[in-house]
């Protein structure tokens, strides 16, 4: 069946699983609905593997008991009846899996998501609510492939949410949940062609 139709149907998770774990593809649900994930750009998979060696280097250096995934590994939030793939996450303090499926995980710390034209507003409004559903959930760093820019939201408390914005390749940005300064030029390392970071407007 092709992806399209399968967008027009709705379905049981057992069923979104069984087609997902015996697909070439890889498939989101959204409570009834299957989306099949689009091909990525080579700067986005430039910078998917930049940030998972980013944090597995910093995980070890800590020696800390987290464990970072790439976008092989699911999420499943039971509060919104979706699975997702994030583009990378950390799990710290042990694995917990979904009863549905034991390769889909429900309790990401921080998670990654590089921007693309087409997911970007998706990626900072839904996709965010859908997480922010999940108790463990702290820390989401939005990654624009185009440009030198990161956005990181940090949950100071229970009802908080905290922005901060690295601009350009000499900046710097810190993930509070494993205590990380991370440096623009490293996560943006063979990323061709960038932008500029910020667009100059010529004024009459």
């Amino acid at each position: 069946m092709s992806a399209v139709a399968l967008e027009h149907q709705i379905y049981t998770i057992k069923e979104y699983l069984e087609i997902n774990n015996n697909a070439l593809e890889r498939y989101e649900y959204h409570d009834g609905f299957i989306r099949a994930m689009s091909g990525g750009t080579i700067n986005h998979g430039v910078l998917c593997n930049n940030a998972g060696t980013i944090l597995n280097n910093g995980i070890q250096a800590k020696k800390s008991n987290c464990i970072s995934f790439g976008s092989e590994v699911k999420v499943q939030i039971e509060k919104s009846n979706s699975f997702i793939y994030p583009d990378a996450m950390l799990v710290c303090g042990g694995v917990q899996t979904s009863e549905h499926d034991p390769n889909a995980v429900v309790n990401p710390l921080l998670v990654v998501e590089v921007l693309s034209k087409s997911t970007e507003r998706y990626d900072r409004g839904d996709k965010f609510h859908k997480y922010c559903y999940l108790t463990s959930f702290k820390e989401y760093v939005l990654i624009d492939q185009y440009k030198p820019v990161v956005d990181i939201l940090y949950k100071a408390d229970a009802s908080y949410w905290k922005m901060t914005t690295a601009i350009g390749l000499e900046q710097s940005f810190y993930l509070h949940t494993i205590d990380l300064e991370v440096q623009m030029a490293t996560l943006y390392r063979g990323v061709q062609p960038l932008a500029p970071p910020i667009f100059k407007m010529e004024l009459d």
